[in-house]
């Protein structure tokens, strides 16, 4: 019975494997086949074409589109982080009945979805003359990011214990340089953690790219390949390449940062 259990255990996750694998499959079989080859999406190319990446980069002007993703990313991502774990630490270390509240309306905005604002929304970055601007790109992604991040850092912030405070008050020490020279050299796994979730996400974002990037000297990576599909024509092995080339920067940030990954989402989430 055992050996049975132990068995389906791994046959259940080769199948959970295969399923994550079958997206990349079609991806790079995509990539590597000539625009004119018609044959299945499943079958490997009969001639590998190199030439779609050439001019997805080429068209798309991937160079512009990769450095406004990362300028966008890395400034967006530097607050959350900086916001969310200053935000956290009086939400976690004093639960009075107001940060309660606060604590409560922060994580009930993780449902609310993000489209059903974007109307208003639009509307205000329009009077705010944000639009085709990094500033009203990057302001939103950290609105719509620290809900999550604030619910991380409170949840690992929780499991470090209050001795190490008070141990900081009796040496002298204010809240402040608690927080900046005890707590936030502790907050390095979920801190991790906040940098690969929310980076991913703002990193892929499209929903308020497309309509708040339109020139073509402010947009991303994802608005930048959508011209490839049109009502009249559509190049999807373009855009496949361009995918690829466009995770490869966040697939090095996740390989360097995975160390700190799981053990930041198991002591931030479960735990809070």
């Amino acid at each position: 019975m055992r050996k049975f259990l132990h068995g389906l255990k791994y046959a259940v996750l080769l199948f959970i494997a295969f399923l994550h694998v079958i997206p990349f499959y079609v991806l790079i079989n995509m990539a590597l086949k000539l625009p004119t080859e018609t044959t299945s999406k499943w079958r490997f190319p009969v001639h590998v074409s190199w030439d779609n990446f050439a001019n997805a980069w080429r068209e798309a002007d991937l160079s512009r589109a990769i450095f406004n993703n990362v300028f966008i990313t890395a400034s967006a991502v530097a607050l959350v982080v900086i916001v969310g774990a200053l935000a956290s630490y009086p939400l976690a270390r004093h639960q009075s009945r107001l940060n309660t509240i606060i604590y409560t309306v922060s994580v009930a905005c993780l449902i609310v979805p993000a489209l059903t604002i974007l109307v208003p929304l639009y509307k205000f970055i329009v009077d705010l003359g944000g639009i085709n601007t990094y500033w009203a790109a990057i302001l939103t992604q950290v609105t719509f990011a620290l809900p999550m991040t604030i619910f991380l850092y409170t949840g690992f912030i929780n499991t470090v214990p209050r001795e190490l405070d008070e141990a900081g008050l009796i040496d002298g020490s204010s809240r402040l340089g608690i927080f900046f020279r005890i707590i936030l050299p502790l907050l390095k796994p979920i801190t991790a953690t906040v940098i690969i979730i929310m980076g991913v996400q703002i990193w892929n974002d499209y929903q308020f790219s497309i309509f708040f990037l339109q020139k073509v000297q402010v947009q991303t990576i994802p608005v930048a390949l959508s011209q490839f599909i049109s009502q009249f024509s559509n190049q999807l092995n373009w855009v496949a390449a361009g995918c690829l080339i466009g995770m490869m920067p966040m697939t090095v940030v996740y390989l360097f940062l995975q160390k700190y990954f799981i053990k930041g989402m198991a002591d931030g989430a479960i735990k809070g």
